[in-house]
C-alpha cells in the first residue's frame, strides 16, 4: 500500500512519518532532514492514536448534538454579545501548538480582525515565552540561530534545564551518534536532576532549582577575565556589553551560595565551555518555565555573543521547542504579545502594514492579555467569551482548581477538540469537533526552522472538520470579508505573502519564496528552511558572518532573581514538574496506548532518600501553598536534595487526586508572562489509608472506585490502583460486587485484612482484585497479560499469587519501541553482552529512539556489579 509522507504530532523535532491510509504502523521518513528514519516511542506508536474511541465526532450545544450550521450561529452570536457587552478586550481565544501553521493563521486572524482583540494566546505560553522573548531582546526577532547539524560538529554541547534523552529522543540519538563517531566530544548538563541525558555526560552540574542566572554570570565573568572575548565580533556586531558585564559581576561572586554547587564544578564548567570555541548551549522548559525565564536564555545568550560563538557551524544557543508546532504558531503571531509574520506592535509602520494587508480597520495596536492574566480576567468576569483550541488548561495551567473555577463561570465556552479525554469540554457550552492528526492537512515548523508538511491519509470522521474551516465560517457570521479560502493552500500562500510584504531584511522570518506555489507544489512541498525569500537564498545558519542581513545583537543585563516562592519551614521542599518518556501534555492521545502507560502506570513523586516521609512505594501527599496531590513514592539518590519530581501528565481522567499543576503556584516572567512550573515550596507527607488495592479487569470502571484512584490500559483492559480509608473486608466486597457473576476464586485473611479474588471467563482472566492494609500486593504485570490469552489448569493456583509457578512474573518494559522487558535485558547481559550497542544486538532494545539506552546502561552496571567474583586462586605454602 502507497504510504504517505507526513510529519509526526508531538514534539518540536519534527521527525518525518511514513503513514498508511488503512492505518497501519507507521515508519520513519528515512528522507526527512530531522530524523532520518528515526521515531521515538510515541512517534512509533501513533498508528495506535487513530482510533475513534472517545473521539468527539459531531457539534454540540449546551450538551445536545446540533448541526454545524446551529453550532456555527451560535458561536459568533456568543461572540457578538461579548463584544457588545464587553468591548473587544473582553473576547478571547486560547489555541495550541498543536494546531498546524494554516489553523494558526486563521484563529489569529479572527482575533486581531474579525474580533478586534489581541487577547489570542496559545500554550506556547506554557514551554517557549522565555525562548521567545529572549530572542527578541538579544537579537531583534524572534529567531533560533542554529541548525541541528550543529549539535553533531560542536566539541562541547551544554544541555541546560533539558532532558533531551526522554523529551527529544531522536535529536539526543543525533548527539549521541556524534559523540560516539568523535570521542573527544564533551557533554555538560545543567540539571537539579540527575536524568537520563546525564549517563556518559562529561559533567553534570545539580544546580539549585532557579539559579541559571548565577552560574552564566560566573561564566560571562570567566570568559571576559581571562581573555577570551571576540573584539572583533564585539565591536561590529554587538551593544550593551559594559551594564550586562556589571550585572554579572554583582552576582559571579555568589555563584556557589546561589547555586548550591561547589566552586570547583563552577571552575570546572567556565574551562571547558572557555577551551571549545566550537560548544552549542541547547535549553528548554527547564530554563523557560520560571518567573526568570528570559533572564535565563538571555544569561546563556550573552556568553556566545561575548565569544563571537554564534551562527557558524557547531556553535550557538539554541532554544528547542516542546510542541510540534510552537515555531509555527510564533511565525503567525497567534500570541497576545506579537503580529503575524514577525511584525512587532511596537512599531506604528508594522501595525498599519498588518491592518491593510488584512483590511482590519479595528486591528489592535497594544498586547492583549497572556495565558495566566486571561484567566485570571475569565475569573474575574471580565471575559465574556472564551474559544480554547486544541488544548487543555483544566489540566495544563497552573493552580488548576482556580482555572477549572474560572471556565466553569465563563458566561460563553467554545471548545474545539478531538477527544473526550480533554476535561476542559466539560465545562463548554458549545463543543466543535476537530480533525485530529492524520485527518488535517497543512505545514508545521520545527525547532531548526524547517517547515514540513503534515498530509491527511485518513478519511474524516463523523462529522469532525479541520479549524481553519471552522475559524473561517465564524469570521463570515461576524461579517469579515478575508476568510474565502478553499482549502489550507489559500492560506500559507496568504501567510508567505505577507512574509515579504515591505521585508527588504528587516525581519528574518520571510517565506515569500513559497507565496508562488500552486496546489500541486504545495501538496509536494518538500521539508524547508527558512528564510527562503523571493529574491535569492538565505543562510542556514543566522546571525554570522554569512549572514549579510544579521540585525545588531545586544547584551542584555540579567540581575539575579531568586523563584517567586520560597522554601519555609512549614514548605521546606522544592517541587518541579516535567515530562515522562512515554507520555505528552495531558495524555489524551497516549494515555490510551498501553505500551505507552507501561513504564509509569501510576503517577509517582521522586524524592532522594533522605528526604523520604515514608517507605518507597508508600502513597505520599504533596502539599504546597496552592493545592495539594497524592502519588506514589519513587525514592532515587540521583535527585537533589530537597527537591521533588512530578511528571505533570495526569489529569482527572486518569488520577484525579494527582492533578499536580494544581498545586503549583506559576507566577509568571514579568518579561515573558511564561508561568513558574519548574519550582514551588512544598511538604511531602504519608498518605493516610485504611487499604491499598488494584483492579485488574477487561472494562475501565472508571476513576470513582476509591479516594486515591490511577487508571491505566493494559493490553485487552484495565489496570486501576486503589487506596481509601475503609477497612480492608470493606473495600473487597465493595470491588466484587461491581463485577458480575462467575467462576470466582477467593483468598482471605480477614484478621490479618489480605483479600484477593479472581473471576474467570471460561479459560480467560476477567477480573483480578487485590486488597490489603499495605502498599505491599501481588504484581501485576503477570496477571494484567492473561487478559488477552487464556489460562491453563495448570496455572490456576498461581492467580492468586499473581505470579506463575516456579518463576518470577513479566519484569517491567524497557525498550518500549520494540516491547523488550528488564529480564530480556539482564538475561542477555549475563550471556555474555558487554555493551549497549552488544545488548541491542541480542534483544533490539535501544536499536529504534535509542531513549531507553541510558535504563539500558544502568541495567548493565548493575548486572555486572552483581556479578561474583572470580576466585582468586589459593597461594601454595611457602
Amino acid at each position: 500500500m502507497e504510504t504517505v509522507r507526513t510529519t509526526c504530532p508531538y514534539c518540536g523535532v519534527g521527525c518525518g512519518v511514513l503513514a498508511r491510509p488503512d492505518g497501519g504502523p507507521v515508519a520513519g521518513d528515512a528522507a526527512h532532514p530531522a530524523s532520518g528514519g528515526r521515531l521515538c516511542s510515541k512517534g512509533s506508536a501513533l498508528a495506535e492514536t487513530t482510533g475513534l474511541a472517545d473521539r468527539l465526532l459531531h457539534p454540540e450545544v449546551n450538551g445536545r448534538r446540533a448541526s454545524w450550521d446551529a453550532a456555527l450561529d451560535t458561536v459568533a452570536e456568543g461572540f457578538r454579545r461579548a463584544l457588545a457587552s464587553h468591548g473587544p478586550e473582553g473576547t478571547a481565544l486560547y489555541v495550541s501548538g498543536q494546531l498546524l501553521t494554516e489553523d494558526y493563521y486563521a484563529a489569529n486572524k479572527l482575533a486581531k480582525a474579525a474580533l478586534g482583540t489581541a487577547n489570542i494566546d496559545s500554550n506556547s505560553r506554557l514551554c517557549m515565552a522565555s525562548a521567545v522573548a529572549a530572542h527578541t531582546r538579544a537579537f531583534g526577532e524572534d529567531l533560533v540561530p542554529g541548525i541541528y547539524e550543529d549539535l553533531e560538529l560542536a566539541d562541547l554541547v551544554v544541555l541546560v534545564g533539558s532532558n533531551l534523552a526522554w523529551c527529544h529522543p531522536v535529536l539526543y540519538q543525533r548527539l549521541a551518534a556524534a559523540r560516539a563517531a568523535r570521542p573527544e566530544m564533551k557533554l555538560i548538563v545543567l540539571d537539579p536532576r540527575r536524568t537520563a541525558s546525564c549517563e556518559g555526560a562529561t559533567l553534570h552540574l545539580p544546580l539549585r532549582p532557579g539559579s541559571d542566572v548565577a552560574l552564566f554570570a560566573a561564566l560571562l565573568v570567566h570568559l571576559h577575565d581571562n581573555g577570551f572575548a571576540d573584539a572583533a565580533f564585539l565591536a561590529s556586531r554587538t551593544e550593551g556589553l559594559e551594564p550586562t558585564l556589571q550585572a554579572a559581576r554583582a552576582v559571579a561572586a555568589e555563584a556557589p551560595a546561589l547555586t548550591g554547587l561547589a566552586p570547583s564544578l563552577i571552575q570546572a564548567f567556565c574551562s571547558l565551555f572557555a577551551r571549545h570555541p566550537k560548544v552549542v548551549t541547547l535549553w528548554s522548559q527547564g530554563v523557560n518555565q520560571s518567573s526568570a525565564g528570559t533572564d535565563k536564555a538571555n544569561a546563556l545568550i550573552n556568553c556566545h555573543l561575548l565569544t563571537g560563538r554564534i551562527g557558524a557551524p557547531g556553535m550557538g544557543p539554541f532554544s528547542i521547542t516542546g510542541q510540534p508546532n510552537a515555531m509555527g504558531g510564533r511565525e503567525v503571531g497567534a500570541l497576545s504579545t506579537m503580529l503575524a509574520a514577525h511584525l512587532r506592535q511596537d512599531r506604528p509602520e508594522d501595525v498599519a502594514l498588518l491592518r491593510d494587508y488584512w483590511r482590519a480597520p479595528a486591528l489592535p495596536e497594544k498586547p492583549g492579555l497572556k495565558a495566566v492574566d486571561l484567566f485570571g480576567a475569565l475569573a474575574a468576569g471580565r471575559i465574556g467569551a472564551l474559544w480554547v483550541m486544541g488544548t487543555n488548561p483544566a489540566v495544563s495551567l497552573p493552580r488548576g482548581d482556580a482555572v477549572r473555577a474560572a471556565l466553569r463561570k465563563a458566561p460563553f465556552l467554545v471548545v474545539s477538540e478531538n477527544s473526550w479525554r480533554a476535561e476542559t469540554l466539560d465545562m463548554a457550552h458549545v463543543r466543535l469537533p476537530a480533525l485530529s492528526w492524520g485527518e488535517k492537512d497543512g505545514t508545521v515548523t520545527n525547532s531548526e526552522r524547517v517547515i514540513s508538511r503534515q498530509r491527511r491519509f485518513l478519511p474524516p470522521p463523523g462529522e469532525a472538520r479541520q479549524d481553519w474551516w471552522i475559524l473561517a465560517e465564524v469570521a463570515k457570521r461576524l461579517g469579515h470579508g478575508g476568510f474565502a479560502w478553499n482549502g489550507p493552500a489559500d492560506i500559507f500562500r496568504e501567510h508567505a505573502t505577507l512574509s515579504g510584504l515591505g521585508n527588504k531584511g528587516t525581519r528574518r522570518f520571510d517565506i515569500s519564496a513559497l507565496a508562488a506555489l500552486d496546489d500541486a507544489g504545495y501538496d509536494a512541498m518538500p521539508p524547508t528552511r527558512w528564510p527562503c525569500p523571493a529574491d535569492g537564498p538565505a543562510p542556514a545558519r543566522l546571525l554570522g558572518t554569512e549572514d549579510q542581513q544579521a540585525h545588531r545583537l545586544r547584551f542584555v543585563a540579567t540581575p539575579f532573581r531568586a523563584p517567586a516562592e520560597s522554601v519555609t519551614g512549614e514548605f521546606p521542599l522544592r517541587l518541579m514538574t516535567g515530562r515522562l518518556r512515554d507520555q505528552w501534555h495531558t495524555m489524551t492521545r497516549t494515555g490510551a496506548v498501553p505500551r505507552l502507560m507501561a513504564q509509569a502506570p501510576e503517577p509517582l513523586l521522586t524524592l532522594n532518600p533522605g528526604d523520604a516521609p515514608a517507605p518507597e512505594g508508600s502513597l505520599v501527599q504533596v502539599e504546597s501553598p496552592h493545592g495539594k496531590a497524592v502519588l506514589r513514592l519513587k525514592l532515587d539518590p540521583g535527585m537533589q536534595p530537597g527537591c521533588g519530581f512530578v511528571p505533570m501528565h495526569w489529569t482527572a481522567r486518569f488520577a484525579p487526586a494527582a492533578r499536580v499543576n494544581a498545586s503549583m503556584g506559576g507566577t509568571p516572567d514579568p518579561v515573558s508572562g511564561q508561568p513558574e512550573l519548574k519550582h514551588v515550596p512544598f511538604r511531602a507527607r504519608p498518605f493516610a489509608a485504611g487499604w491499598h488495592g488494584f483492579l485488574i479487569a477487561q472494562q475501565n470502571y472508571g476513576t470513582d472506585l476509591a479516594p486515591w484512584c490511577a487508571v491505566s490500559p493494559v493490553e485487552g483492559g484495565w489496570r486501576h490502583e486503589l487506596a481509601g480509608r475503609e477497612t480492608p473486608a470493606e473495600a473487597f466486597a465493595r470491588l466484587r460486587a461491581l463485577l458480575p457473576e462467575g467462576e470466582w476464586m477467593l483468598l482471605e485473611d480477614t484478621a490479618a485484612g489480605l483479600h484477593r479474588a479472581v473471576l474467570l471467563d471460561g479459560d480467560r482472566l476477567a477480573a483480578a482484585i487485590a486488597v490489603a492494609p499495605e502498599p505491599a500486593l501481588p504484581p501485576r504485570d503477570w496477571l494484567a497479560s492473561l487478559l488477552t490469552g487464556g489460562v491453563p489448569e495448570s496455572r490456576r493456583a498461581a492467580l492468586l499469587a499473581g505470579r506463575p509457578v516456579g518463576g518470577p512474573p513479566p519484569s517491567p518494559t524497557i525498550c518500549v519501541c520494540h516491547g523488550v522487558r528488564e529480564d530480556a535485558i539482564c538475561g542477555a547481559i549475563r550471556a555474555g553482552a558487554c555493551s549497549v550497542a552488544a545488548i541491542g544486538e541480542a534483544t533490539r532494545a535501544g536499536t529504534n529512539c535509542g531513549a531507553c539506552r541510558p535504563e539500558i546502561a544502568a541495567l548493565l552496571a548493575r548486572v555486572q556489579a552483581e556479578a561474583p567474583a572470580a576466585e582468586s586462586p589459593v597461594p601454595e605454602p611457602a
